[in-house]
């Protein structure tokens, strides 16, 4: 890989056309045929593109909105992304600018690497914000060995909205000073391993039920409630420094004088409430371009790339349509406001992209994944409801165990009957109906939910039926509740009569042994509840 050029000498060197194009980021597929391969490799050279930012598949969530496309997995995704990787990079006059999402490890996009907890897990865990720092660490040492400089996270949108169909789980939770704090140790963790962070999604995803890769979501308030929380988490990362911004695809006429106009194209939004009233310099990305909330309004080849880069965006990610929005932005745009976007992005290169010694390579201090998950799985347990003395009590009763689960493998209580058999039953294996006949004569239930999806939609995958089943459990048997997933599945859950209710957030294999502790009376949960349960 050739060497980042000083940007006082880039800018001299490089002609405007090759300056408009270290502003784009197409897309990259791990996955792709050698022909798409071929056909990016050929837009890296003759665009000179700035960077990319990697995806699964062509068919995974991020591109394929509809669920339309099956997604193949590949056992071997991490080593076809490095090596990819290495063949853009030859394809390249000026080193790419490598990205990915991984906002709890490489994980969220390739199979077989180290996966960590969703933020809504590290939004449970109280006065321990140097795990989240480790987690930060960790998931930057993993995206530099595999040759990528920008981790595009952490989110500090604010969760306020349990029917929020993309951000939930992501967010930290609905406490503005809280998800400033845990995104900074996350962002401090990162910063140490050399790797660049992206806070999104600018002015803040988080209240609303409409999922931006489908349509434009409307947020409205005014503009003294946004800067009193959806901001808040912004201005204080701003004032801290921090690399970057990505701005997300939402109305917000508050702010955009009240104009219906997506962030992601909005002048007012980003050089006015961003650059002007929160006092950021650095470099803002947008999110996807591809998204149906922002291109489906737009098909004139061009036309969006020009929008978004107009609007104030430096790195227009996700770019489809890359030669066509370089030959309108060079028609529309004036070489000085190039040149100032030019020069935040090529400043971000210098900062990511420095030849590292491979004894520093192979000498960092990160902490095993699974040891830093079993840190993490203790410090966010969570108890909702009841305490760790009836907990006790009923561990010493003759209990019958329940999992609502699409998993016959139940490691919570494999490990629990390591040292008190008991009759184990899960949905896996039997109809609901089965499963009432078991246990008819039952009073203690251990009941543990697995939710099949983190989102909200169709109850997180549950069937109605299961759902009845499991509040008609709790309202007549003895029931101890844990549930390894999303919080606000407990708002189609009826709780009052159980006995206690155990958040234990992920079904790592970790988390559920850690949660087998609990509730064996090894150490008592710390965690508290990050988001607010019953509302809207």
């Amino acid at each position: 890989m050739n060497k980042v050029l000083r940007y006082a000498q880039a800018s001299k060197k490089l002609t405007l056309i090759e300056k408009v194009g270290q502003l784009f980021m197409p897309a990259a597929f791990i996955n792709d045929s050698e022909e798409d391969i071929q056909h990016l490799e050929k837009l890296i050279e003759e665009q000179q593109v700035g960077g990319l930012c990697f995806f699964h598949s062509r068919a995974s969530a991020a591109t394929n909105f509809e669920g339309k496309k099956k997604i193949v997995c590949n056992e071997d995704s991490l080593e076809t992304l490095k090596l990819l990787i290495q063949r853009y990079q030859k394809a390249t006059q000026h080193p790419l600018l490598i990205a990915i999402d991984a906002e709890w490890g490489l994980a969220m996009r390739i199979e077989n690497t180290a996966q960590y907890p969703y933020a809504i897990t590290l939004g449970a865990i109280e006065e321990n914000n140097a795990l989240i720092f480790e987690m930060g660490k960790n998931i930057a040492h993993d995206c530099k060995q595999a040759g990528i400089h920008w981790n595009l996270s952490p989110v500090v949108d604010i969760n306020t909205n349990p029917n929020n169909p993309v951000i939930g789980y992501r967010s930290f939770g609905e406490d503005r000073t809280a998800v400033a704090n845990k995104a900074l140790a996350y962002i401090r963790g990162t910063e140490s391993e050399g790797v660049l962070t992206s806070i999104k999604h600018f002015p803040g995803h988080g209240d609303t039920a409409t999922d931006s890769h489908l349509g434009l979501p409307l947020i409205d308030k005014s503009k003294k409630e946004l800067f009193e929380n959806e901001l808040y988490p912004f201005q204080k990362l701003i004032d801290q420094g921090i690399d970057s911004v990505m701005v997300g695809h939402l109305s917000v006429p508050a702010l955009a004088g009240g104009k219906k106009t997506s962030s992601s194209i909005s002048a007012a939004i980003i050089k006015g409430v961003l650059r002007t009233d929160m006092g950021f310099n650095g470099v803002v990305i947008s999110d996807a371009l591809n998204m149906h909330a922002i291109s489906k309004d737009y098909p004139t080849k061009g036309e969006l790339e020009w929008l978004a880069f107009d609007a104030g965006n430096d790195v227009l990610c996700f770019a489809e349509h890359t030669k066509e929005g370089i030959d309108t932005i060079l028609k529309n745009a004036s070489a000085p406001q190039i040149e100032e976007s030019f020069k935040r992005v090529w400043s971000l290169k210098e900062k990511a992209i420095k030849p590292i010694p491979i004894e520093i390579e192979t000498s960092s201090s990160c902490l095993n994944p699974d040891s830093l998950n079993t840190r993490l799985a203790k410090e966010s347990l969570t108890l909702v409801k009841g305490d760790d003395s009836i907990i006790s009590d009923f561990n010493s009763r003759n209990f019958i165990s329940v999992s609502i689960s699409q998993n016959s493998t139940d490691v919570f209580f494999e490990s629990i009957n390591t040292s008190q058999p008991f009759d184990v039953l899960s949905s896996a294996d039997h109809s609901i109906k089965e499963l009432e006949n078991h246990i008819q004569n039952k009073e203690s239930i251990l009941l543990a939910l697995y939710p099949p999806h983190v989102k909200p939609i169709d109850f997180f995958g549950f069937t109605q039926e299961e759902i009845q089943f499991v509040n008609e459990l709790i309202q007549t048997r003895n029931v101890v509740l844990y549930l390894f997933g999303n919080p606000f599945v407990l708002n189609h859950i009826n709780t009052e009569k159980a006995k206690a209710v155990v958040l234990v957030y992920q079904d790592f294999k970790v988390f559920q042994e850690v949660a087998a502790e609990h509730f064996m009376g090894d150490f008592k949960g710390k965690g508290k509840l990050p988001v607010s349960l019953g509302k809207k």
